[in-house]
């Protein structure tokens, strides 16, 4: 029983230094194979190095892509302030505050052969006078919208929209005591729709004729109505006829802008032969980012609109505005007066 009990004891111990013996022999063998495998890799990796060090990488000029842009929008700003002041002056003088402020905003899209060009110009200026107390100097409401498709080279097939109006009622004054109201929102309002050709310069030039355009005369005040040629009872007077719209503009050193705009329409039915003529004008000196020194003159006659002169004669005159500022200025986005 002795003898057995030693036998299994003598192989079990046999059994046990093996295993250990085979897991030492085997552990060796895979850290000498995992040596020769790193070091083979170390090898190659040299190689390619070496190799590939006396070849330049390859440079690439690109330019990246830039989706192209149909939609264009601009805003120009611009604000005159002005102030005179009198303390015990001999040679006396009123205290007065004077404002002048442009908005000029357009939003165009071009395509292919057509485009859409929308534009806004708000004006408003006051003088503030200790004397006279408050006064309006500048008005107005412009809203232009045309839309063209190319018929052949510069020449498209257009369709034209005209609003012009003013913020507040204007007055005029025969003395410093008296005011007389002589104009309000819509009294007047013009608006035009016409239909024709566009010749179209890039940006800087537009000649567009419309021989089939119809014209609306808003005057909402009866008591104004005469004035501007309608009729006590018709509050709005249409005709239809031709306009041709000159449109242009003028850059020098990047520092001098010349805009202008002449617009003439003749009615086929009331004496066509009367043209009705409104032009803008305007220069702009830039003097550095933030100010600028601007002139704007608009000339207006229509034989429709009666103004009466110092003697209370009315008939048909000459209407000129000038307005010189220097005051700050601001442009926004892709803009283009």
């Amino acid at each position: 029983m002795k003898s057995i009990f030693t036998f299994i004891l003598t192989v079990a111990l046999l059994a046990v230094i093996s295993n250990d013996a085979s897991a030492q022999f085997w552990k060796k063998k895979k850290e000498s194979v995992d040596t020769i495998f790193v070091s083979g890799l170390k090898g190659e990796q040299e190689l390619a190095r070496k190799i590939a060090a006396k070849y330049p990488v390859p440079t690439i000029n690109y330019e990246p892509v830039v989706p192209e842009k149909f939609w264009k929008k601009g805003l120009l700003t611009q604000l005159g302030f002005s102030q005179t002041a009198f303390s015990n002056w001999a040679a006396g003088g009123s205290n007065q505050v004077a404002l002048n402020s442009y908005v000029n905003a357009h939003l165009n899209y071009a395509k292919g052969n057509m485009y859409w060009e929308n534009r806004a110009i708000l004006t408003y200026g006051f003088i503030q006078s200790v004397d006279n107390g408050y006064r309006k100097s500048d008005d107005k409401i412009q809203i232009d919208s045309k839309f063209g498709y190319r018929a052949i080279n510069d020449i498209f097939l257009s369709a034209a929209f005209n609003f012009t109006s003013q913020f507040s009622p204007g007055f005029k004054y025969p003395n410093d005591s008296t005011s007389t109201l002589v104009s309000q929102f819509m009294a007047p309002g013009y608006l035009t729709l016409g239909i024709g050709l566009d010749y179209k310069k890039g940006d800087k030039l537009s000649i567009n004729f419309a021989p089939l355009t119809a014209s609306a005369v808003v005057v909402t005040k009866p008591e104004l109505r005469k004035s501007y040629g309608n009729a006590e009872d018709e509050e709005i007077r249409y005709s239809l006829g031709a306009q041709l719209t000159i449109t242009n503009q003028y850059e020098f050193a990047k520092k001098l802008k010349l805009t202008s705009q002449l617009v003439l329409f003749s009615d086929y039915r009331n004496q066509p032969q009367n043209i009705r003529i409104n032009w803008d004008f305007g220069a702009d000196v830039q003097i550095n980012k933030f100010f600028s020194t601007t002139l704007r003159t608009n000339l207006i006659y229509d034989d429709k609109v009666k103004i009466a002169d110092s003697k209370g004669d009315s008939a048909p005159r000459l209407q000129f505005k000038e307005i010189l500022s220097i005051g700050f200025s601001y442009t926004f986005g892709a803009f283009t007066k």
